[in-house]
């Protein structure tokens, strides 16, 4: 009898994959014998989760054009066969992204909308739809903590990350709580069609912040630390297992307590 935390014989397909967290994801996906299909849109990028093998397949795809991602899944129907898990990990920072509210650009608002939450719709359709037609399937969206509270503006004061000064702007919050969103429509929309729609919401994973950034963060988490690749990663595979077979429209808040205060 398989153990329900494992991905045998799932087939795993994952925007964003060439990210900071969708990296770790794709190797515990991997360790935990799924197929990936990695789509991410820098072929650079996903040259560093290595070769195309039997277990991985690399696609470029830009989210925000359907004609991409409709190609993306089609590759992959014809290479593994419809997936059984999509991860609409995909979210990108604009040019102007740490400008003040009062000056922040349309055209900015726009790209990351476009990424964040449209991206995401798209995805469901091109990926999700064939779950419904099989009556079987799981969908996940990436949220974030400030999709579902405010920024505590604070923790911000002398915070830089890569060596530029940092905050989290609106655009961030309004795509993330969409998705929110989306996530408990589609929850109700296919989950008679025997297909789950959850979504995961990472705290703050380190990742290069200053230490200022570090200590002001981990001062607001009752844990006292900020997370780990690891810490959202193992969410992940619990919400892409069998484990996870009743978990519907549910946000799995991986954040060690932030919210609690």
């Amino acid at each position: 009898m398989s153990h329900p935390f494992r991905l045998d014989g799932k087939i795993i397909a994952m925007t964003g994959a060439a990210g900071i967290l969708g990296q770790s994801a794709v190797a515990g996906f991997l360790a935990a014998g799924a197929r990936v299909c990695a789509l991410d849109r820098s072929s650079a990028d996903l040259d560093r989760l290595g070769p195309d093998g039997d277990t991985l397949l690399k696609i470029v795809t830009d989210v925000t054009q359907p004609q991409s991602v409709r190609a993306a899944a089609d590759q992959l129907a014809q290479h593994w066969g419809a997936a059984d898990v999509l991860f609409n990990n995909a979210a990108t920072k604009s040019e102007n992204f740490f400008a003040p509210f009062e000056e922040f650009p349309l055209a900015d608002w726009n790209e990351v909308m476009a990424v964040n939450l449209t991206g995401a719709m798209l995805c469901a359709q091109a990926f999700g739809a064939p779950m419904a037609q099989r009556g079987s399937g799981a969908i996940v969206n990436t949220l974030s903590i400030y999709g579902i509270v405010a920024p505590d503006q604070r923790i911000y004061e002398g915070s830089e990350y890569l060596g530029r000064p940092i905050n989290t702007p609106a655009i961030y919050s309004a795509s993330k709580a969409g998705l929110w969103g989306l996530t408990q429509y589609l929850a109700s929309y296919w989950g008679g069609k025997g297909v789950r729609v959850n979504a995961i919401t990472p705290g703050g994973v380190f990742s290069g912040q200053n230490e200022t950034f570090v200590r002001n963060y981990s001062q607001r988490v009752p844990l006292g630390r900020m997370a780990s690749s690891d810490d959202i990663v193992n969410g992940m595979l619990f919400l892409a297992s069998d484990a996870s077979s009743y978990l519907n429209g549910h946000n799995l808040v991986v954040d060690g307590g932030w919210t609690v205060w």
